[in-house]
């Protein structure tokens, strides 16, 4: 763990330059805007370790997969979302001396990202080796109003000389990715061209032929004055430039303003997007630095009055929460439904920086309670368009009837992870997005979607579940063999509970569904079973049979499911007996050391008991609880939230915090030592449920809210705001009472401490700790 940015609940802070550090800040002071996104790299040359990268949404590269013996069934790519043309880059020169701070004394510097208004400044004072000294000031922002768009202020001011001081602002299209398979580039030049304040650059990837255009228009100012130096445009394979020299006095600054643009073909017509860059530079350029960024803060405005968790008492819980919050609502805004939300957003390439489960397990839920709900009802239609490559992904391992394995990781539709034991055996994806559905129907109370989409869905995941299991004579029930749960380090396991449990949670769910839209429609019921050549009567007597027959295994003595058949016979040490220098697991074990082990990455069987948790006891989840988490070592990021917000519900407040703090901080303080390859953007919503789900307490049960909330002991109050079925609620949590306010025109009634209470229209109510 690593604890060096300064506490603050709006910003994020690092005072002091630390290059060691500099690729983990690369990723924590990230910006986006759902269009694109790009690391907090430099502006100016830098010849440190670093991970340049700008990415732009629904963009990929399918990188031909890497495997030392191919099996059947492997994908042959695993697609990557690309590292597209580096915009900011303004290469200084002072009297013909590179800045870069590698080589230079480097004194009050000072990076902030500024989470309440959504811009990145950075300032420091550099000694050259020839001893000349400036001082520089950058800031800069991806606008979120105009999503295609980007602008930098960069200030530069010479201590202890004047010469001729040389500013250089290019775009750079050659360009890889530092997880290419092979070393490959994957752009290709369409056009390029430079001009005196102008730039543009069109790339094609290869094989997709995506098409992204980059401009930039850059104004310069000394004293406030906007001046016309000595230009010189540049153009080379993939890059284009214009260099700026200007004869700069000590103690005189001067300011470069760069304003850039990247649009692709996924949202403009390929003839048009060099033109309608240009347009946008431009209209860009004409509003200037200021006007945007007052734009940006009062769009920022708007999305923390929605947003916002706001904790009294704890600044570092503070930061921890506003630090997740804005990450998502800059990742994926929800207006584009082909988008979904990568594991690392726009902050780094491992993963693929594809869709995973990780959507529908995690983030869904935020989105449920902070958006509207078109928003999440889109991230559902996105699965419902891929569920035609679902089928073709399940025909490839053998599947037939239509049975759906929707992919561990995509783009498309269509499976490109090429890690055997993921690809085929991690298949409680497919459960994940079969619970979705009914978490955004038992949240919105909007069940037509079953009719719409939701149904076919459910019907191909359930064909796939009834083939997948498999009758044990020698049990006399069906059995899961072959597969690996959410622990990740056990593979090819027999009989995972989760995933037993949510395959036949998914089968209940479906034959519920399937009743429900007869009820309710059975015009548009009968056109689906024609459609999706459903043999009513069979399959579903299967999936009955599967539900009343399935194996689960368990130990009567500890009164626990267990995690798979033979978790028992591991050697059962704790994660407290590990040595220091042994952690994180997967980065100083062999990984046949950690199959062996009894150590578990994230929660599994607990997983199962947080999305079902009413279907056991408090002794029963206690049970549970107490048995794994001493032996998870909580090595994904999935993991913390959900300990979490099972601590909160058994009253262990002490472990509530603790995982709650470390899911908020599991980037800020580089918890498993890998933030530097990105920050992890999907299990940050699980940062959000950790407080609202945890110590809220909220849970949707019989169409209506319950809330049972208490306050860790150093807070003096926490409030979060929640959309609920067209209501807008605003609960604020004390030491000695819940407060709700009802900001909506009609009343809700809801639990709280297990009561039944009615909050009027734009009314408060004040519920008292002591109900409890």
């Amino acid at each position: 763990m690593k604890q060096f940015l300064t506490i603050d609940e709006w910003s994020i802070i690092e005072e002091g330059f630390q290059p060691e550090y500099n690729q983990i800040s690369e990723s924590v002071f990230s910006l986006g805007n759902g269009r694109m996104g790009q690391r907090a790299n430099f502006e100016e040359a830098y010849s440190g370790e670093t991970l340049q990268g700008n990415y732009v949404a629904g963009v990929y590269y399918p990188d031909k997969t890497r495997v030392g013996w191919w099996k059947n069934g492997y994908p042959e790519y695993f697609a990557k979302v690309l590292n597209a043309t580096n915009w900011i880059g303004i290469d200084v020169k002072l009297a013909g001396e590179t800045l870069d701070l590698h080589q230079c004394q480097v004194a009050g510097f000072r990076r902030e990202l500024n989470m309440r208004e959504g811009w990145l400044s950075r300032q420091f004072t550099a000694t050259l080796p020839s001893g000349k000294q400036v001082r520089v000031e950058a800031k800069r922002f991806t606008s979120i109003v105009d999503d295609e768009v980007g602008a930098i202020r960069y200030s530069i001011t010479p201590f202890n000389f004047s010469g001729t001081l040389t500013l250089t602002p290019y775009l750079d299209a050659d360009v890889k990715n530092a997880d290419s398979n092979y070393d490959e580039k994957f752009w290709n030049e369409v056009v390029q061209e430079a001009q005196d304040t102008e730039a543009y650059v069109v790339a094609e990837t290869k094989k997709t032929f995506f098409h992204v255009c980059t401009g930039q228009k850059v104004i310069l100012t000394q004293g406030g004055q906007e001046i016309t130096p000595k230009a010189t445009p540049l153009t080379r394979s993939k890059y284009v430039s214009t260099t700026l020299e200007i004869p700069a006095q000590e103690g005189q600054e001067t300011v470069l303003y760069k304003y850039a643009a990247n649009l692709s073909s996924e949202n403009h017509p390929k003839q048009d997007l060099l033109a309608n860059t240009k347009a946008v530079v431009a209209a860009a350029a004409a509003k200037g630095f200021e006007q945007l960024l007052q734009e940006q803060a009062a769009a920022w405005a708007a999305k923390w009055e929605e947003s916002d968790i706001v904790i009294e008492g704890d600044a570092t819980a503070q930061q921890g929460i506003r630090f997740n919050i804005f990450q998502l609502n800059q990742t994926y805004t929800g207006e584009d439904e082909r988008l979904n939300i990568g594991p690392k957003g726009f902050t780094g390439e491992k993963y693929g920086g594809t869709t995973y489960w990780d959507t529908e397990a995690y983030c869904l839920p935020f989105y449920l309670a902070t958006a509207d709900p078109q928003i999440a009802r889109n991230l559902l239609v996105y699965r419902y368009k891929h569920l035609p490559k679902a089928i073709e992904n399940a025909e490839k391992l053998g599947f037939t009837g239509g049975a759906a394995l929707y992919p561990m990781v995509t783009m498309n539709g269509e499976e490109c992870h090429n890690e055997w034991e993921i690809t085929f055996e991690e298949i409680h994806r497919n459960g994940a997005i079969a619970h979705a559905i009914h978490d955004y129907i038992r949240y919105t109370g909007d069940d037509r979607y079953l009719a719409e989409y939701g149904l076919e869905v459910l019907v191909g995941i359930s064909r796939f579940w009834a083939q997948r299991v498999n009758w044990s004579g020698a049990r006399k029930q069906y059995v899961m063999l072959g597969v690996t749960g959410p622990n990740e380090y056990e593979n090819n396991v027999n009989n995972n509970w989760y995933t037993s449990t949510i395959a036949t949670w998914t089968l209940d769910y479906t034959l519920k569904a399937l009743q429900h839209v007869q009820e309710a429609d059975a015009a548009r019921y009968q056109e689906l079973v024609q459609k999706m050549n459903l043999d009513v009567a069979t399959e579903t007597e299967k999936w009955q049979h599967v539900i009343d027959h399935m194996y689960y295994p368990e130990d009567p003595e500890l009164g626990i499911f267990l995690q798979q058949d033979g978790f028992l016979d591991k050697e059962q040490t704790l994660v407290k007996d590990l040595p220091a220098e042994d952690r994180p697991l997967n980065q100083k074990w062999s990984w046949d050391r950690i199959l062996r082990s009894v150590f578990i990455k994230q929660a599994d069987v607990l997983q199962g008991i947080y999305l079902f948790e009413d279907r056991y006891d408090l002794d029963t989840i206690r049970r549970n609880y107490d048995f794994y988490e001493p032996r998870t070592v909580h090595e994904s990021s999935l993991s913390p939230c959900v300990h979490s917000i099972l601590a909160a519900k058994l009253g262990d407040e002490e472990r509530a915090y603790e995982f709650y703090l470390r899911t908020a901080r599991l980037d800020l303080d580089d918890y498993n030592n890998d933030t530097e390859d990105g920050c992890h953007i999907t299990s940050m919503a699980g940062t959000w449920m950790s407080v609202v789900q945890g110590f809220g307490g909220m849970r949707v049960r019989d169409n209506q809210l319950h809330f049972n909330p208490f306050i860790p002991a150093g807070w003096s109050s926490y409030s979060f705001k929640i959309r609920f079925r067209g209501h807008l609620l605003n609960i604020k949590v004390t030491k000695e009472a819940v407060l709700i306010e009802n900001q909506a025109p009609h009343a809700l009634t809801l639990q709280v401490f297990g009561q039944s209470q009615t909050i009027g229209s734009n009314a408060k109510g004040e519920f008292s700790h002591q109900l409890v």
